[in-house]
C-alpha cells in the first residue's frame, strides 16, 4: 500500500509513475473523496469540540442548581448530529481505503520502461545450452516412460493440474528441497522456519494478496482460512505489527512449503505437464531490511537463487522486468528463467522482488531508527530459491540420455543415497 499522505500530496507525479505500469489512477475520484473527507473531518471535529464545551456548561449549570432540560435536549441533538457525521466520515474513509488497496506499488527508477514481456531486459546469462545428438523428450514423456510420473492417477484422485511422483523422481524432488535448504542456511546464512500453510485474511492483506487476488486463492470459508499461494505470506507476516531493533536487521528467513493456487485466468497458458499446477513445492527466501540497504540486498538475494542453478549446472538467464510486468506489490523484480530443452525455451523458475515499504505499511512492520529513536517502516524482499517442481523438470530435460534415463547432478548424489542415474527398472 502506498503512503496515503504522499499519494494525496503528489497525485500528478504518482499518476505518471503508475502510467509506466499501464495503471490509470482515478485522480478525479480520489480528489472528490478527499474533499468530502476533509469537510466531514472538520465538521466532526467542530461538533466534538462543541459537545465538550456544552458538556462542561451542563455540569456547571447542574452544580449551580439551574434547570438543564433545554440544555440536555440540545446536547442530545448535538450527539445525534455527531454520530451521523462520524458514520459519514467512516464511510468515506472506507471508500478511500478500498480505492487505495487496489493501487499497485510505484516502480523503482531503475526499472525498464515498457508494458509487455517483450520490453523486459536481459541482465545476464549463465551456462552452456547442451546440444543433444538425439531427439529431445520433454519431462512428461521422460517421466511417463520411466513410470515415475503419473498425471492420470492424479486426475482421478483430484482433477487436472496435479501429479503423482513415484520412486526416484519423488526422491529427487525431496533431495532438491533438502539441498536448497542446506545451501541457504549453511552458506547464505538464512534461518529456516516452519510456518502454517493456512493463513487468515490479515496475513494475505499484509503481503498484498487481498483484496486484489481473492480469486487466485483457495479459501476455506467456514474457517476463515486460505491456503497459502507461497511461503512469502506466512514468512513475511512473522514481523507484522512488530518494532524491530536495528541490530537485528537484516532478518533472513528460508522456508519450504507446498503452495496452492487456483490459477484462474491462466487456462491454456503453460498447461503442459508440471509447469503450472494447483499444488507445487517451493523453497522461499524472505529478507526484512532497512530502507537504505534494500536494493543492494535485492542483488544479493537474487545471487542466492542463482547459486542453486549454478551448483546444479542448469543454464539460465536473469531478466529485469519492465514496469508493466511488475507484480502488484513489487517496486523492482528480477526473474530467473531456466533453460528447458523440451520446450526449446527459457521458463521462469524464480522471481526476486523488492517491495520497499508497500507490504510493511499494510502489516505495520517497523524498525527503530537509532539516529532518531523513532519507529520507521522496514523494506521487505522475497524470492524463490527455487520453485522445486520446475527445478525437477529442468534436471530431467537437461540431464536426459538417449534411452530416456536421467543423470543426477553431482551435487545431489549424497542426497540421493548414492544414486547417480534414474533409469527404468
Amino acid at each position: 500500500m502506498l503512503d496515503s499522505r504522499y499519494l494525496r500530496e503528489n497525485l500528478d507525479d504518482v499518476c505518471e509513475q503508475l502510467k509506466k505500469r499501464g495503471y490509470k489512477l482515478e485522480i478525479k475520484k480520489i480528489q472528490d473523496l478527499e474533499k468530502k473527507r476533509k469537510t466531514l473531518q472538520t465538521e466532526t471535529q467542530e461538533l466534538q469540540s462543541n459537545r465538550n464545551k456544552r458538556s462542561k456548561e451542563i455540569g456547571i449549570s447542574k452544580a449551580a442548581g439551574k434547570n438543564i432540560t433545554e440544555m440536555t435536549t440540545q446536547m442530545e441533538k448535538l450527539n445525534q448530529d455527531l454520530e451521523i457525521k462520524k458514520t459519514q466520515l467512516k464511510d468515506i474513509q472506507k471508500e478511500l481505503q478500498q480505492l487505495y488497496d487496489y493501487i499497485p506499488n510505484l516502480p523503482h527508477e531503475s526499472v525498464p520502461d515498457g508494458v509487455t514481456e517483450a520490453d523486459n531486459l536481459q541482465v545476464r546469462q549463465w551456462g552452456e545450452i547442451q546440444k543433444f545428438d538425439f531427439k529431445i523428450k520433454d519431462h512428461v514423456e521422460l517421466g511417463e516412460k520411466l513410470e515415475l510420473m503419473d498425471f492420470a492417477t492424479a486426475a482421478k484422485i483430484s482433477g487436472t493440474r496435479f501429479v503423482v511422483l513415484k520412486g526416484k523422481l519423488a526422491q529427487l524432488q525431496r533431495a532438491l528441497i533438502q539441498f536448497m535448504i542446506d545451501l541457504h542456511t549453511n552458506i547464505h546464512s538464512y534461518q529456516e522456519v516452519y510456518v502454517p500453510y493456512l493463513v487468515n485474511k490479515n496475513s494475505l492483506y499484509g503481503t498484498g494478496n487481498l483484496p486484489k487476488f481473492y480469486n487466485d486463492l483457495f479459501h476455506i470459508s467456514e474457517l476463515n482460512y486460505s491456503l497459502i499461494p507461497t511461503a512469502e505470506v506466512p514468512v513475511t507476516n512473522l514481523v507484522r505489527e512488530a518494532i524491530l531493533e536495528s541490530q537485528d536487521l537484516p532478518l533472513r528467513y528460508v522456508a519450504h512449503t507446498p503452495c496452492f493456487r487456483s490459477e484462474v485466468g491462466s487456462y491454456g497458458k503453460d498447461m503442459h505437464g508440471m509447469i503450472r499446477h494447483h499444488q507445487f513445492e517451493k523453497v522461499e527466501l524472505v529478507q526484512i531490511v532497512t530502507p537504505e540497504s534494500s536494493y543492494g540486498i535485492l542483488e544479493e538475494l537474487t545471487s542466492h537463487a542463482e547459486a542453486v542453478l549454478q551448483k546444479l549446472n542448469l543454464p539460465y538467464r536473469v531478466i529485469a522486468l519492465c514496469a508493466g510486468e511488475l507484480g502488484f506489490a513489487s517496486s523492482k523484480t528480477y526473474d530467473l528463467e531456466v533453460w528447458l530443452p523440451g520446450q526449446n525455451n527459457y521458463r521462469e523458475i524464480s522471481s526476486c522482488s523488492n517491495f520497499e515499504a508497500f507490504q510493511a505499511r499494510r502489516m505495520q512492520a517497523r524498525w527503530r531508527n537509532p539516529q532518531t529513536g523513532n519507529p520507521e517502516l522496514v523494506h521487505t524482499l522475497n524470492g524463490s530459491g527455487l520453485a522445486v517442481g520446475r527445478t525437477l523438470i529442468a534436471i530431467m530435460e537437461n540431464y536426459q540420455t538417449k534411452d530416456g534415463s536421467i543423470h543426477i547432478p553431482e551435487v545431489l548424489w549424497g542426497y540421493m543415497g548414492g544414486t547417480k542415474i534414474i533409469e527404468k527398472l
